[in-house]
């Protein structure tokens, strides 16, 4: 029998607000890697605790990944077997990740993904819009090309999924109604699977007249819906 070959890197997703929200799996991976390559080891460090893990951990995110990655691909080559975690979620969904999977593909390292909480999957589908195609826009550009990118998805007729933080809410739905109509339908999410979790749907317009007056906390998901085939922005 052909002897099945070694996965060096291990992309574990980790929950989104709900502790009870990992696999078994992922689980038993965490125990059995050399080592834990975190965004957060502070934030991660709480998570492991409670799984009642006890595993060695090193610091990876977007500011050191670039200038770490070629030591982690020695010591990939050499054996070690690592997990990639974010602090929440999954690893390469809007957080670092993607560099580390490329130049381990390079190097005919051989990867595995686990299925695990990604935030924007309950999103979409509590929306009540369309999940036969939909894009993943993840966070705008906060200044040069968020015009750019904002024209460009006013004619979009997939389902749109944004990220937003909390003091940037206000304005990214007030430009969406610019460049894409106040009337057009939208959900915007939070807190998914936390215990203030919470879903508003409604027209750009009457969102913008909620969160106006409404106190704006915690991690948001916004899904619009895609564009009438033929039909122009307000902004037009």
């Amino acid at each position: 029998m052909q002897e099945q070959e070694k996965t060096n890197l291990y992309l574990v997703p980790t929950p989104i607000g709900n502790l009870e929200d990992i696999t078994l799996r992922a689980i038993r991976i965490l125990k059995e890697v050399d080592v834990i390559l975190a965004e957060d080891t502070r934030t991660s460090g709480k998570l492991l605790q409670h799984l009642g893990i006890d595993k060695r951990m090193h610091s990876h995110h977007l500011h050191n990944e670039h200038k770490a990655t070629a030591h982690l691909i020695d010591r990939l080559k050499a054996g070690e077997v690592m997990a990639l975690i974010s602090d929440a979620g999954t690893p390469g969904i809007s957080d670092p990740g993607f560099y580390l999977v490329r130049e381990c593909l390079k190097h005919d390292i051989k990867i595995e993904c686990l299925p695990g909480a990604t935030a924007f999957v309950p999103a979409i589908v509590k929306s009540g819009f369309s999940t036969d195609r939909f894009t993943f826009e993840g966070f705008l550009p906060v200044k040069k090309g968020r015009q750019t990118r904002l024209q460009s998805l006013a004619e979009e007729e997939r389902t749109m999924i944004f990220y937003e933080s909390p003091h940037r809410l206000l304005k990214t739905l007030t430009q969406f109604g610019e460049y894409f109509g106040g009337e057009r339908l939208a959900s915007v999410s939070r807190e998914i699977t936390k215990m203030f979790e919470e879903t508003i749907n409604g027209t750009l317009d009457e969102l913008i007249q909620v969160f106006t007056t409404k106190a704006i906390k915690g991690e948001f998901v916004i899904v619009v819906s895609g564009a009438t085939k033929g039909s122009k922005s307000d902004k037009e």
